[in-house]
């Protein structure tokens, strides 16, 4: 039997970390493959976590209210050794693919290239010994990386597929030669001791606290919120462009059509479908709003996913992600709209509705507030808050001269990453958004 790790999973972008809120296994207890062991809550979604494995709970690393960082280890299950083969073959299988893959493409492009093109990296493949034997690339790394000699591979008895050298062979020879560091268990290494995480700027004035005053435990959702606002002030210098927008079109359009719309479908026609739409729209003639920073590159995303600020019954927040935002149409965005929202206030929102966010929109508007300057979720470069729709006197110019009518009036608050948005950028982005919703087709159906 073999003894392997059940690790903090990672449950959408940006989320480094969980919180153990209960273990729904025992030590002892036999666990199915796919069968839920624990339940995790982020800073975004409270969610089960599947065992990858069939076996028994043997250990619990982490207790009920621990806060794990992604990829630690929460337990460990005792399995078959026939299943971390057959998982460590695939691995190795698909790793050997995708390096084959690379190398013809590197072949085909030095074949066509006037200059032969060099990768920036080295080639990852599978290397034959003097023996005649093949290793592939997982474990050719962990050689290299531990120091093991290709005459020490050759003397290894593998027990995979036709003989062949799995991780699982090297990894029991690192714990021959020290199993201090690499544990005596297969899958297990030595815990180490974390660093502590470093504290930014200058640590707060201590409250003063009177008998008049009551003290407020933060919950745990808070506590994250906290921690992912400061993260991202941190992170990114902040800029905020405003724009005020005449959205009296887009009013009349679904003063128009929202009793229709709640008879045929009963749904209700709210104005959060027409700003996904405009925001959709804009960022598609403005792709470089549509970007993250990994380090001093730039990564510009393929697909447009758009994440809707939702007020929870607790007065918290959470950002629920609507996919491939530009390819629906506005009847199709308006389900997506209620269906998130209505699951984010009974907390049934999932891992996956939370993930692969590209830009993020707050309806502030909703609170009574005409603008506001949105912190940015990370690692996207913009959010745009959008202000309550209110009557205001405006002058309007027609061919007949200027007049004086009464218009909805909108502000928009585009909050961007200064680092890679310009205000040029940034400003562009917002007018555009704000074109859109000016220009609206009066005449469109649903």
């Amino acid at each position: 039997m073999a003894h392997v790790e059940m690790v903090m999973p990672k449950m959408g972008e940006s989320i480094m970390e969980g919180t153990i809120l209960s273990w729904l296994k025992k030590v002892g207890e036999n666990i199915e493959q796919d069968e839920s062991v624990l339940e995790v809550a982020t800073d975004k979604v409270d969610t089960e976590v599947p065992s990858t494995y069939s076996g028994v709970l043997l250990e619990i690393l982490a207790n009920e209210g621990d806060v794990v960082e992604v990829g630690k280890a929460i337990a460990v299950i005792e399995v078959d050794d026939s299943q971390v083969a057959a998982k460590e073959d695939a691995l190795e299988e698909e790793i050997a693919a995708a390096a084959a893959a690379e190398t013809l493409l590197v072949d085909a492009v030095e074949k066509h290239s006037a200059a032969a093109v060099k990768p920036a990296a080295p080639k990852t493949q599978t290397q034959k010994s003097e023996v005649g034997k093949f290793y592939s690339p997982l474990v050719m790394t962990i050689a290299r990386e531990e120091g093991i000699s290709i005459q020490e591979l050759d003397n290894l008895q593998g027990t995979g597929k036709e003989g062949r050298v799995t991780k699982r062979d090297v990894m029991a020879l690192l714990r021959d030669k020290n199993p201090k560091t690499f544990g005596s268990e297969p899958g297990i290494k030595s815990k180490s001791s974390s660093k502590p995480k470093p504290k930014f700027g200058n640590q707060p004035t201590p409250a003063i606290f009177t008998g008049e005053d009551e003290i407020i435990q933060m919950d745990r959702m808070r506590k994250m919120i906290a921690d992912r606002m400061l993260s991202s002030v941190q992170t990114a210098p902040h800029v905020t462009s405003f724009v005020e927008a005449d959205l009296t079109s887009v009013v009349n359009w679904r003063n128009q059509h929202k009793k229709a719309f709640m008879n045929e479908y009963g749904q209700a026609l709210t104005f959060t479908p027409i700003f996904i739409e405009a925001i959709a729209s804009a960022i598609r003639d403005y792709p470089m709003i549509n970007v993250q920073v990994e380090g001093d590159t730039i990564v510009k995303k393929g697909n447009i996913n758009i994440g809707m600020a939702v007020a929870l019954p607790s007065g918290n927040l959470i950002v629920p992600v609507i996919k491939n935002a530009d390819r629906k149409s506005i009847k199709e965005l308006s389900f997506a709209v209620n269906d998130l929202a209505r699951r984010g206030r009974d907390n049934k929102l999932t891992a996956d509705d939370l993930s692969d966010g590209t830009y993020t929109m707050s309806n502030v508007g909703s609170f009574g507030n005409v603008m506001g300057t949105p912190i940015l979720v990370q690692p996207q470069v913009g959010i745009l808050a959008l202000g309550t729709i209110v009557k205001k006197a405006s002058v309007i110019e027609t061919a007949e001269g200027d007049f004086i009518g009464i218009r909805h009036k909108m502000f928009l608050s585009h909050s961007y990453d200064h680092r890679v948005v310009d205000g040029a950028l940034g400003g562009m982005f917002v007018r555009r958004v704000a074109d859109y919703l000016e220009q609206f087709d009066t005449t469109r159906s649903i």
